[in-house]
C-alpha cells in the first residue's frame, strides 16, 4: 500500500478562513453539549415531563456522541476526512432543526441522540484538518487557537441559551445551529476540498459495535429512569442493569479477540494510559454532574431566571481562556502530574465554597466559586491528556484519543444522571425527616404557622407555605452534600494521577488534539 498523500501548510488567507470555517463547527458542537443546560426547566415544563426526565436531553446527547467517537477512525478510512467532516456538519445542521422542532419529550430524546451521533467525527477531524493547515513548527499555535474556541463554548452555552430561553423560546438554542452550520460547511468545503485523503474498504467490527450500543445504552437508561421506576423494585431496571452486566462482558471478551476491534482495549495495559483516561473520566463526569446540578437548583429554588443561571456559569471561561494558552506552552517542560494534581485540589476547593451555599446566598458570592474554577479547567484536559498518551507510538494515538475520549463522553452522561438522582433522592429523605420533625411540634414551626395563620391564611393554606419552605431546605441540604461529596471525589482523584509514570515530553501536539 503506497505512503498517504501529504499536502503542504496553507498559507494566508486560505489558512486564515479554513481555521475560522473548523472552528465554528468545533464552537457549535461544544456549545450543544452546555446550552440546554439552563433550558432545561424551561423544556420539560412546555414538553410535560419533570426535570429529572428532562436531563435525557443532555444525556441522549453525550451517549450517541460517545458510541460514535471510535467509529471515527474507520469512517475517515471509508469516506475521507474533509467528506466525512462535511456530512458529519450537515447532518448536524439537518438534527438540529429536527430538535427544535420536536413535539414532545420522546422525539426530542430521539433527535437529540441522533445530533450527537452524527457530531461524533467532526471534533477530532477539526483537529486534523486544522494541524495539516499549519507547519510542524506552529502546531501548538494552532491547537492553542482550537482549544481558545472550545472553551469559549461553554461559556457561551449557557449565557445564549438562557437569553434565548427567557426572550425568545428554546427551540431557537437548536435553530441557531442552522446557519452556522451551513457557512461552517460551505467555508470548509471551498477550502479542503482539493486536499481529500485516500480511501480503502476496511471490515467494521459490527458485532463489537452492537455490544457497544447495548451495554452503555442500557447502563445509561438504567440510570435515568432508576429512581422514576423505583430503581431495582422494578423488573425493567433489573432487566436494564443484566443487559448491561452481560453485554458488557461480552464486549470485553469480543474487542480482546476480534482481529479489528472497533474499540483497542490493549490500550489498558498501559499504565500512563490507564490511569489518565480513568482520571480524566471520573473528574469530567462529577464535573459535569454538578455543572448539570447547579443550574437547576439556582432556578427551581433559588427563583433564578434561565439567563441569571447562565451569567453564574459564564465567568467559568474567564481564567481558563487566560491560562490554558500557559498551560500548553509549559506543560512539556513540568511534570502534567502537577498541573492535574493543582486542577483537582481547585476544583475540590470550589465545591467546597459551594457546599457552604445557603438559600440567603447571594448572586456575585455564588459567582466567586464558578470564576476560581476557570484555574482548574485550564489545568485539566491538557495534562491529563499529555499523561494518557504518552509514550504511545504516533500510530496508535488516534486509537487512544478515541478511546479516552469515549470513556470521558460516558462518564460525563452517567455523571449527570446520578448527581440528578442522588439530588432528589437526598432532598425526598431530608424532606421527610424535617415534615417528621414539625409533626412533632417543633417550636419553630408552629410559630410560623401561628404567624402565618395570624397574617390571615386558613390552616391548610399555612401548612402548604410551610411544606414549600421544608421542600426548599430539603434540597438546599441535598445541593449541599452534593456538591461536599464531588470536593472529596476530586481530592481522592490526586492518588490516581500520581500512579503513573512522570513523561518526558514529545507528546505536546498530539495531546492538544486529543484534549476535548
Amino acid at each position: 500500500m503506497s505512503a498517504p498523500k501529504v499536502f503542504p501548510p496553507l498559507t494566508g488567507s486560505a489558512r486564515a478562513l479554513g481555521t475560522l470555517a473548523l472552528s465554528t463547527a468545533t464552537f457549535m458542537n461544544v456549545l450543544d453539549t452546555s446550552i440546554a443546560n439552563v433550558s432545561l426547566p424551561a423544556i420539560s415544563g412546555d414538553l410535560g415531563v419533570s426535570t429529572v426526565q428532562g436531563t435525557w436531553v443532555i444525556t441522549s446527547f453525550a451517549v450517541a456522541n460517545a458510541i460514535s467517537v471510535p467509529l471515527t477512525g474507520w469512517l475517515t478510512q471509508r469516506i475521507g476526512q474533509v467528506r466525512l467532516f462535511i456530512g458529519s456538519v450537515l447532518m448536524f445542521v439537518l438534527a438540529s432543526w429536527l430538535c427544535g422542532l420536536a413535539p414532545n419529550m420522546t422525539m426530542l430524546i430521539a433527535f437529540r441522540a441522533l445530533q450527537g451521533f452524527v457530531a461524533g467525527p467532526m471534533i477530532p477531524l477539526s483537529q486534523t484538518l486544522l494541524l495539516s493547515s499549519y507547519p510542524p513548527s506552529k502546531a501548538g499555535l494552532a491547537m492553542a487557537m482550537w482549544s481558545i474556541t472550545t472553551l469559549v463554548a461553554p461559556i457561551m452555552g449557557p449565557l445564549l441559551g438562557g437569553w434565548i430561553t427567557d426572550n425568545v423560546s428554546w427551540p431557537w438554542i437548536f435553530y441557531i445551529n442552522v446557519p452556522v452550520g451551513l457557512l461552517s460547511a460551505a467555508a470548509t468545503w471551498m477550502i479542503f476540498r482539493d486536499r481529500e485523503t485516500a480511501t480503502r474498504k476496511l471490515p467494521i467490527d459490527s458485532v463489537g459495535l452492537a455490544l457497544l450500543v447495548v451495554w452503555v445504552g442500557s447502563l445509561q437508561l438504567m440510570l435515568d429512569k432508576g429512581k422514576e421506576l423505583d430503581w431495582f423494585h422494578s423488573p425493567l431496571i433489573v432487566a436494564f442493569a443484566v443487559t448491561a452486566v452481560v453485554g458488557f462482558a461480552f464486549f470485553l471478551v469480543w474487542e480482546l479477540t476480534d482481529e479489528h476491534p472497533v474499540v483497542d482495549l490493549s490500550l489498558f495495559k498501559r499504565r500512563n494510559f490507564w490511569s489518565g483516561a480513568l482520571a480524566t473520566a471520573v473528574g469530567y463526569g462529577v464535573f459535569f454532574g454538578n455543572v448539570v446540578l447547579l443550574p437547576l437548583w439556582l432556578q427551581q429554588f433559588m427563583g433564578y431566571t434561565a439567563t441569571q443561571a447562565g451569567m453564574i456559569m459564564a465567568p467559568v471561561g474567564v481564567l481558563a481562556i487566560v491560562l490554558s494558552p500557559v498551560v500548553g506552552l509549559t506543560v512539556n517542560r513540568f511534570d502534567p502530574r502537577i498541573y492535574a494534581s493543582l486542577s483537582f485540589v481547585v476544583f475540590g476547593v470550589v465545591l467546597w465554597m459551594r457546599s457552604r451555599f445557603t438559600m440567603q446566598t447571594d448572586f456575585e458570592t455564588i459567582m466567586i466559586p464558578t470564576l476560581i474554577q476557570g484555574v482548574a479547567m485550564a489545568c485539566f484536559f491538557i495534562p491529563l491528556v499529555t499523561i494518557t498518551l504518552s509514550g504511545l507510538e504516533p500510530a496508535r494515538i488516534p486509537a487512544a484519543s478515541g478511546l479516552s475520549n469515549f470513556t470521558r463522553i460516558t462518564a460525563g452522561a452517567m455523571g449527570t444522571s446520578i448527581a440528578t438522582t442522588l439530588w432528589e433522592d437526598r432532598a425526598n429523605m431530608h424532606h421527610a425527616q424535617l415534615a417528621e420533625a414539625i409533626h412533632n411540634g417543633n417550636p419553630a414551626a408552629v410559630q410560623t404557622l401561628r404567624q402565618l395563620e395570624a397574617g390571615g391564611m386558613s390552616h391548610d393554606q399555612a401548612l402548604g407555605v410551610v411544606n414549600n419552605l421544608v421542600t426548599q431546605q430539603a434540597f438546599m441540604i441535598s445541593t449541599q452534600e452534593i456538591f461536599y461529596g464531588s470536593a472529596i471525589l476530586f481530592i481522592s482523584l490526586i492518588a490516581l494521577v500520581w500512579l503513573a509514570r512522570r513523561t518526558h515530553g514529545g507528546a505536546g501536539a498530539d495531546a492538544a488534539a486529543g484534549a476535548h
